[in-house]
């Protein structure tokens, strides 16, 4: 069967967890018609702490994993509208019972699978060298719209939603597949726009 990528909203800090009962399940299951590949989006960042250089993979997406998936029967994928989707009875009833998987919304309204480009733009992660910069003495505000410099979103804006002064951390919230996504962000990782920029800014 057809597979497509979708995301897959999981419990904060389960995503290891969800990701491992997956892939257990899949092998005991017989379920690899129906389900592939399983991700959790890394990122290399190395950073500066006590005077001490490492490099650590952290989450682009804490509270999300990729999974490969026929969701809907025939091959039906991201172009396909969603009056015309059928899903597809095991792969469902496999996600609902998978602990840690959140598919609340879904029953509302069936997820779109990812396109390509947007597959892309989550999975090309590339080690960040920036940790290593001094902290900006820049104050950021929440509601505030401001552009990533760095990690898998790099280019992208968002809205400020936190603000961690003393750790220099923001959360940031970014459109990416039609809904918006928490990107946990360093100060050095983002840039507050200029007039002219906000300007250019497309209109909601």
């Amino acid at each position: 069967m057809k597979k497509d990528w979708f995301v897959i909203q999981t419990l904060t800090g389960k995503e290891g967890k969800v990701k491992e009962s997956i892939e257990a399940r899949v092998k005991k299951e017989e379920m690899h018609e129906y389900i592939g590949t399983c991700l959790i989006p890394t990122e290399k960042v190395t950073e500066t702490k006590d005077g001490k250089k490492r490099t650590i993979n952290r989450k682009v997406f804490p509270g999300y994993v990729l999974v490969e998936m026929a969701l809907y029967t025939g091959g039906e994928g991201a172009d396909t509208e969603p009056r015309k989707r059928v899903v597809v009875d095991r792969t469902w009833q496999f996600l609902r019972e998978t602990p840690g998987v959140i598919i609340g919304s879904w029953l509302k309204r069936l997820p779109t699978p990812l396109s390509q480009a947007e597959l892309d733009a989550i999975i090309s992660t590339k080690p960040s060298q920036a940790a290593e910069k001094p902290r900006p003495k820049v104050v950021f505000t929440v509601g505030e719209t401001v552009k990533l410099n760095e990690g898998a979103f790099m280019g992208l804006t968002g809205l400020v939603s936190m603000v961690d002064p003393d750790k220099g951390k923001l959360k940031v919230e970014v459109q990416v597949f039609s809904r918006k996504v928490p990107v946990d962000v360093d100060y050095w990782q983002v840039e507050k726009l200029s007039a002219e920029d906000m300007a250019a800014q497309p209109q909601a």
